[in-house]
């Protein structure tokens, strides 16, 4: 005869939402268009918002992870922005298709490999990789493609260019949270 007792686990709550997904996101992203269409020249960038937001729902869509993705989207895409920043520094390097090209290689390649290196000083860029990697790409697609208000001297564009993609991102987060509060989630007994 054994001398363990069998328990019994109660039944958990389960999360029940009264409005189904598909509607719920239907409604963020009309909610997002006069942010992306009505400002003139401080349109937001919604592409980089709805990356944002499905970074939000990739890493479980709970408050917790609003840190994490603002703070490893947010590192990844400022020195991102100093890479860019920085690449009248390496000029006097040859280029070989075009103005600048190998001038802004040599300063991406530094800056994002000691990006990627201190990664493993915050459990946030462990964590929030996905954004992480993000911040980087987007701070490169803003800056590249224009997206965002050209404020400030020249050589402070890139600089504009990552702090607008992060601004961008922190209001995909929000998008993310609106779409779960428009589900009107309730926890119920299974």
């Amino acid at each position: 005869m054994s001398n363990t007792a069998s328990t019994f686990d109660a039944p958990q709550p389960v999360v029940v939402n009264r409005v189904p997904l598909w509607l719920a996101v239907a409604v963020t992203v009309v909610l997002s268009l006069p942010f992306g269409l009505w400002l003139g020249k401080y349109n937001f960038t919604l592409w980089c918002s709805f990356i944002a937001w499905a970074e939000y729902f990739a890493l479980g869509a709970k408050p917790k992870v609003i840190v994490t993705i603002l703070v490893s989207f947010g590192y990844a895409a400022v020195l991102t922005g100093v890479s860019l920043a920085i690449i009248p520094l390496f000029a006097f390097l040859p280029s070989w298709v075009t103005p600048g090209d190998v001038a802004t290689a040599a300063s991406l390649f530094i800056v994002v490999g000691f990006m990627v290196y201190s990664m493993k000083w915050s459990h946030h860029f462990g964590d929030g990789s996905l954004p992480f990697f993000n911040g980087i790409s987007m701070a490169l697609g803003i800056y590249f493609t224009s997206s965002y208000p050209q404020l400030g001297p020249a050589a402070l564009l890139p600089i504009t260019a990552a702090v607008w993609a992060t601004a961008m991102a922190a209001f995909g987060i929000l998008l993310g949270v609106i779409t779960v509060v428009l589900q009107f989630p309730s926890r119920q007994q299974a």
